[in-house]
């Protein structure tokens, strides 16, 4: 069934959401959130309106002011369309090696966010949970071989049951490429991993792209504690930032 789709089409100044943020609206329900309160209030009853007087296209310049009974300072720019669904934007790939507590943490709070595509990947059916929706579930006896299979810009968390399975894993990313990876462990973890990656002939240099630990240590332990700090480093490019500081 056909309903209006507002999307920000620019934005100015201080704003609840970025340009691309979509939502869609229907008669009798809603889908997605252009944030704002009293701007996406609005924003749906003129795109209610619209079915009602049957125009398909619309776009307008709102001030988030006192009119709006706002004080963001800044303006939106929205467009309301006739249409079928929210465009599914591009999405990055997010590979989480382990389904553990902390692996299933992160794709939790990773899988609603429309700009990743997740991939969760464990060795046997057993060890595989029950998985957010649109969240991959990927077996694989031997994870390290699933590497060449994972696109050369995704990014990876590493987070097994297993250092073997994680050393492996860290060699065959770095033989692969990616656009980041973090693995999970203790500072006295990773100089041993970094030791031995060294023996199998990565440079320094390579080897500093892969970060360890992950997650905020004056959050705490807690497997949720670990995904919000790990989604927020995704999210602000942290992990890619190394990277790209690293070469």
């Amino acid at each position: 069934m056909s309903g209006i789709r507002i999307s920000v089409a620019r934005t100015a100044g201080s704003v609840p959401r970025e340009a691309g943020t979509q939502m869609m609206v229907w008669p009798d329900c809603t889908e997605g959130t252009i944030g704002g309160g009293a701007l996406e209030w609005q924003a749906m009853q003129d795109a209610r309106a619209m079915m009602t007087d049957g125009r398909d296209r619309m776009e307008r310049t709102v001030p988030l002011g006192p009119d709006l009974g706002q004080c963001c300072g800044g303006s939106v720019t929205l467009l309301w369309e006739r249409a079928e669904a929210l465009v599914a934007p591009e999405a990055a790939p997010l590979w989480i090696w382990g389904a553990g507590h902390v692996g299933r943490a992160i794709a939790g709070v990773m899988a609603p966010l429309p700009q990743w595509s997740v991939t969760v990947v464990e060795t046997s059916p057993d060890r595989m949970p029950e998985l957010p929706d649109g969240v991959t579930p990927l077996i694989a006896a031997d994870p390290a071989r699933m590497v060449p299979h994972a696109p050369r810009d995704a990014d990876h968390l590493i987070l097994t049951y297993s250092h073997a399975i994680d050393l492996a894993l860290c060699h065959a990313l770095l033989s692969h490429g990616f656009a980041s990876a973090g693995l999970i462990g203790s500072a006295t973890k990773w100089a041993r991993f970094r030791s031995r990656l060294a023996a199998m002939g990565h440079s320094i240099d390579q080897i500093s792209r892969i970060a360890c630990p992950i997650g905020d240590p004056a959050l705490g332990k807690h497997p949720q504690a670990i995904a919000v700090s790990v989604a927020a480093a995704l999210l602000g490019g942290g992990l890619r930032a190394k990277r790209e500081a690293t070469g």
